[in-house]
């Protein structure tokens, strides 16, 4: 009963630490607390303790702990939102206290959606490594939606990814654009074409990525274009190499973006058809908070990325976009 009372009893004098805000807001993203430890690079009992401290200081459970899960309190829902501002605030406050420091050299935070990850990370890695030495580049690979919710809490500071983004307070820098091409078994009809019709595919079963892959969105969008709208009840695969799979077994055809033939068709089980113009296709760019004041930086870092990006695709349909000063 003692115990009970005692936390319910907050220090009116109590000023949460910016570790232990923190702590608090990265937990709450992982709901597991050795993966938020990792991500804080700190050990889990640091991380225990930082967490405990806030909540003696606050006098309240922000999170609960089972032998099963990790959940927050109704209070830590409550008070979430104000930490994520509150653990914000503070990192801009030290990029601007950092003045003109250039972040690539320093430590950037990149989020790839999945169907971009795989075929362009080698490029970017070597890429970054043989000419910003000094950049500490971390990586996360996930779906677009969150993507966006982790460059909006300031858990990464640039996303690669397809444009639009179209959400508030975001900034885009156009990279490159890159046309789908129809991806089929061996032997069938349409392989090697080079003029096909978006209409072609109307008759035929169309493989689909899951819901929250952006290339589904494009995939249905061509489809939608074309005058048709393919059968949903079909075969669907978490991402773009299951999708390639299943058509190298002949259970129907997909769309893959051109940065990935190379990789896709290297099996020699996989054949492909392009479509005639205007091609379908995407356009891919980085993102960032408009917040964060390193425009000019992310500028720069994008156009090194689409140059290592273009030259490590020796296949045409990858085509970059003019820098914001060279548009018309």
């Amino acid at each position: 009963m003692i115990g009970t009372i005692l936390i319910a009893m907050s220090d009116q004098s109590y000023q949460p630490s910016i570790a232990g805000l923190r702590a608090f807001v990265t937990v709450a993203a992982k709901l597991h607390f050795s993966a938020a430890a990792s991500e804080l690079g700190i050990s889990q009992p640091s991380l225990s303790q930082a967490l405990a401290a806030l909540e003696t200081g606050l006098g309240m459970r922000l999170v609960e702990r089972t032998t099963r899960r990790v959940f927050l309190t109704s209070q830590g829902q409550e008070l979430l939102p104000r930490a994520v501002a509150v653990v914000r605030a503070a990192d801009e406050l030290m990029l601007a206290a950092r003045g003109a420091e250039d972040p690539l050299r320093a430590g950037l935070r990149l989020g790839l959606i999945p169907t971009v990850a795989p075929y362009v990370l080698p490029a970017i890695l070597a890429g970054t490594a043989a000419q910003l030495p000094d950049l500490t580049l971390r990586v996360v690979e996930d779906q677009t939606a969150r993507l966006l919710d982790q460059l909006r809490e300031g858990t990464i500071d640039l996303a690669l990814m397809a444009l639009p983004a179209d959400m508030s307070g975001i900034a885009e820098i156009p990279m490159y654009d890159e046309d789908f091409v129809l991806a089929l078994p061996i032997g069938h009809r349409l392989a090697g074409r080079k003029r096909v019709d978006p209409a072609d595919m109307a008759d035929l079963p169309l493989l689909l990525l899951d819901e929250g892959h952006c290339l589904r969105d494009q995939a249905l969008e061509v489809c939608q274009l074309a005058g048709f709208r393919p059968d949903l009840g079909q075969t669907r695969a978490a991402s773009l190499t299951t999708a390639v799979q299943c058509v190298e077994g002949g259970l129907g055809v997909t769309l893959i973006p051109a940065t990935a033939i190379d990789a896709e068709t290297a099996g020699g089980r996989l054949a492909t058809a392009t479509f005639a113009t205007p091609r379908p296709g995407r356009r891919i760019g980085l993102v960032y908070r408009e917040s964060a004041g390193r425009a000019a930086a992310y500028e720069r870092f994008a156009a090194m990325l689409t140059d290592m990006i273009i030259a490590s695709v020796p296949t045409m349909g990858v085509v970059p976009v003019p820098a914001a000063g060279d548009r018309r």
